[in-house]
This record gives C-alpha cells, structure tokens and sequence, in this order.
C-alpha cells in the first residue's frame, strides 16, 4: 500500500502539464537522437545538459531521462530500415531487423522493435518502483568506508565489463580521478592544481568535459558522413506483424526484458552489452538457429527488449545508492548534483516528489514513445535526409552556446575545445572515453568517503577490515581483478603457443 500511495503522489507530479510537457520533449529528442548515426544517447544527454539549468530539478531530470530511454526506442529505426545502427546498443538489431527489411517486412519489424521496447521499459519500471527503494534504505547503513569500498567496486566492474581492456579502462577512470581533485580543497580551502586560474577553483565541470569529449569529439571523428540517406518508409497499414511473428517474438520480449533489467543493474555500458547477451541466447536455444541474420522475429524482439530494461535497470544503483553505472547515468547523476540534489539512500525520504514523480514520468513516457514511434515513423525518417554538412555544424554552435551559458564562462569553453580533441585522440587510440566521466563525477564523493574514514580510523588503512560490508565489497574487488589477471595470463600462454607452433611449423 505504500508503494501504491508513492505511485499516486508520483503520478500527481508526472501527469501536470509542465511534466507532462518536458517528458514529451525529451522523449521526441531522444527518438531523433537515437535515429541519427554519430551522435547517440551519450552525446545527447551531454549537449542538451546546459539548456537544463533554468528548470526545477524534476522538470530538468524528467527531459533528460526522456532523452536518455527515447535514444533507445530511435536507433532501432535507422537499424532496421538503414542498416546503419544509431547508437551502439542497436547493432544486434541490424543484422535480423535489416533482414526482415528486405523481405518487405520492415513495417512488421518496427512494429516489434516498438511493442518490445515498450513492454520491457514498463517491465523495467515496474522493478524499480518495487526495487529502488528497500535498497536505499538499507543504504541507509553505509558510512564512509562502505561507500568508500562500494565505489572501488563499481569502477572495478565498469573496467571488467567494458569492451576496452581492463588497463586503459583503469586509466581512464584514474585520468578522471585526478581531473577530479582539481579546484578548492573542501576540507582545507586550499587551491589546487589551479595554475592561477580563479575560474579553476570550483574545479573541472562535468558540463564542458561531457559535452567536449562525447558531443564534439564524436562529431570530429565522424567527418567522412557527408551524405544523404536514401531511405523509404513503410505505410501505416503495414505495420502489423502477422499473428506467426507475434507468437516467435513474445518469449524473446520476456526473456530479453529479464536478462536486460538484471545485466543493467551492473555498472558498464549495461544496453549494450544486454542486447549482446539476448542475441546470443535467443540463438542459443532457438529451434532453427539457421534462421538468425536471415530475418529472424527473435533477433529483433531480444536485443530490443533487452537494451530498453538494462536502460532502466541502470537507474537503479544511481537512485537508491548514488552510485552511476554507466556513463550516461553518470551525466544525469551530475545533472541533479548541479540542481543540488544528492541522488542516494537520502533521495527518496528528502525529495519524494521529485523520485516518485520521476519513476511515474517514466511509464508515462514508454506509453508516449510507442504512441510516437508507429504511427510517426515516416515523420522522423524524412531526418535522416538532413545532410551532415547542414547538421553538425549547428550542434557545434549549440554545444559552445550551451557551455558558455552555465557560468557565462569562457574558460568552460575552452575545457570543451580540448575536451573535444582528447575525446578524438582517445577513440582513435582505442580508449574509452566513458570512464574518465565517471571518474570525474565520483570523484568528490570518493575523495571525501575516503578521508573521511581515515579520519575515522585515526590514519588506518585497517579500517576497511574491520566493516564487514566494506570488507565484503573489496573482496568482490579483489576477486575480480584477480580473474581478470588470471584471463590476461591464459592469453598470453595461448598468443606464446600458438608463436611457437608456427615456428616449430615453419
């Protein structure tokens, strides 16, 4: 009944028509986001950031959380009907979507990809209503070495689940650590690593750095889509899959629905790899795998499913401990920090309406992006003929307008700028650039738990032994890394047999 009381309050929030207002535009953007190949969901999120500051937190986390799940309805279109993944989390639908496609059967495909995202996003709401908070308040427990311990565990399973190596993630992790220290010391009010620069002392923003290495450095990578799509849309009476294709799809949308919530609790880039992990089960057990990147219904229904409740599930850590498990959480996260909302144990007792009323938005924008993705499909497809020429350069000139407005700052320009060229220069070098995000916005709270449990412990690292729960998280830690460096021996024995059975070969 408790639950139920919260949900109607939520509702009370998300059905006002300011609400209301601010989850249809954030679900709209977010479908377009997702269509456009090159920008995707973490560059949305971040270039759309600053234009959030002059709302109320709710109203600000509403949009972007639109922007954020209606990403993953959109890149399923320019999937199916392009070939051409919008954001990474699409790639699965590709191969059967595309399929199905050029069997005449896009308007069937869509229709799935659709429903599937729907159903799954609800179901994934669903458990966070149920989830979220019993687990804030056992939170509630943790002190400074707990969180301390849990924060090392999350950036431990983000590198052991990414898809860059362990090292670089790690490096990348300490690379935002240390960007993170920056700026006044909170504790003793001295500068540092400011080089003199006044504007330095509040530290590094998240804003610029977001913006700079996922909005800009994704659109100077991508220079060479200089064209126009040529793409068909299918008629609205061709959208119904036939009763056949329904009956193939409906257990791939549960079983996708499942996998994705619980993979998407895990920090790392959760929706991508649940649609990964669907396609490959749906395979696995299908009884004509023969079928699968020919047209199968299961490899459109799965991955769909899946990337949408890992896409929610990934709430789950942010809302009830504070903790971001990927980096467009880590951007939302940082949005409520700057509208001075500590997301945690303490956001659902300190900010009811502001948690209910975002749960609530959350089914009611499901139900209006499936309202928006059938019947105006053939509106967004005519995006895809915009040329990149006419495009990118007007999301250049709002991301700088965008980041100058925050602080009226020229500096934060500037942090964008070679944001912008390092974000380049990682992803040509093959570094993932999410992980510096994350460290840079866990970085306060790491510092601050960390000192603050030394000065517990009057300097003693034993601290950390002595709390069961924080023992119990670095032992996690521990484990991990040790079956990561297990991993990296057994390959390296394999690269040295395999050398020297080409050699004794030769």
């Amino acid at each position: 009944m408790e639950i139920l009381d919260s949900l109607f309050l939520g509702f009370s929030v998300a059905l006002r028509p300011d609400v209301l207002l601010y989850a249809f535009i954030g679900c709209l953007v977010g479908t377009l986001v997702g269509m456009l190949p090159g920008i995707g969901p973490l560059a949305g999120v971040s270039i759309l950031l600053p234009l959030t500051f002059g709302l109320d937190p709710t109203k600000a986390i509403v949009m972007l959380a639109g922007i954020y799940y209606g990403s993953q309805y959109g890149g399923s279109t320019t999937s199916i009907l392009l070939r051409i993944p919008g954001e990474a989390a699409s790639v699965m639908t590709c191969i059967d979507g595309n399929a199905m496609a050029k069997k005449g059967r896009a308007g069937a495909a869509l229709c799935i990809a659709a429903v599937g995202s729907f159903l799954a996003g609800t179901f994934g709401v669903i458990m966070l209503t149920l989830i979220a908070p019993p687990l804030a308040t056992f939170a509630l427990r943790f002190g400074p070495p707990e969180y301390t311990a849990l924060l090392v565990l999350g950036l431990i399973f983000l590198a052991y689940m990414s898809t860059s190596s362990l090292l670089r993630t790690l490096l990348m992790a300490a690379l935002g650590l240390l960007i993170g220290t920056i700026g006044i010391d909170v504790m003793t009010g001295h500068f540092r690593f400011s080089f003199d620069i006044p504007e330095l002392g509040d530290g590094i923003g998240i804003v610029p750095v977001a913006v700079g290495l996922f909005g800009l450095g994704e659109i100077l990578s991508t220079p060479s889509r200089n064209v126009t799509a040529n793409v068909t849309s299918p008629r609205l009476r061709e959208l119904l899959p036939t009763r056949k294709e329904w009956q193939e799809a409906r257990w791939p949308m549960a079983r996708g629905s499942l996998l994705g919530f619980f993979i998407g609790v895990i920090p790392g880039s959760a929706h991508i790899i649940s649609s990964f992990a669907s396609y490959a089960l749906e395979r696995k057990i299908a009884k004509h795998p023969e079928e699968f990147g020919k047209g199968a219904v299961a490899g459109v229904a799965g991955p769909e499913s899946a990337n949408n409740a890992a896409s929610t599930g990934a709430f789950v850590p942010m809302l009830a401990l504070g903790i971001p498990t990927g980096p467009v959480i880590a951007v939302l996260m940082a949005a409520l920090l700057i509208h001075g909302i500590p997301p945690g144990p303490t956001l659902v007792n300190d900010h009811p309406n502001l948690f209910w009323g975002f749960v609530a938005s959350m089914y009611v924008g499901n139900l209006m992006l499936l309202a928006l993705n059938l019947p105006l499909v053939s509106v967004f497809v005519t995006v895809l003929r915009i040329p990149y020429a006419y495009l990118y350069p007007m999301i250049i000139m709002f991301c700088v307008i965008g980041v100058y407005e925050v602080n009226n700052s020229i500096i934060d320009v500037w942090i964008m700028l070679i944001m912008g060229v390092l974000g380049y220069c990682l992803k040509k070098f093959s570094f993932d650039p999410a992980p510096l995000v994350l460290g840079l916005v866990i970085a306060p709270i790491f510092e601050m738990s960390l000192r603050q449990s030394l000065i517990m412990s009057g300097g003693s690292w034993e601290i950390f032994l002595h709390r069961p729960i924080a023992l119990v998280l670095l032992a996690i830690c521990a484990i991990l890394l040790g079956l990561a460096i297990y991993g990296a021996i057994v390959a390296r024995r394999d690269w040295r047999t395999k050398l020297a059975a080409a050699e004794a070969g030769e």
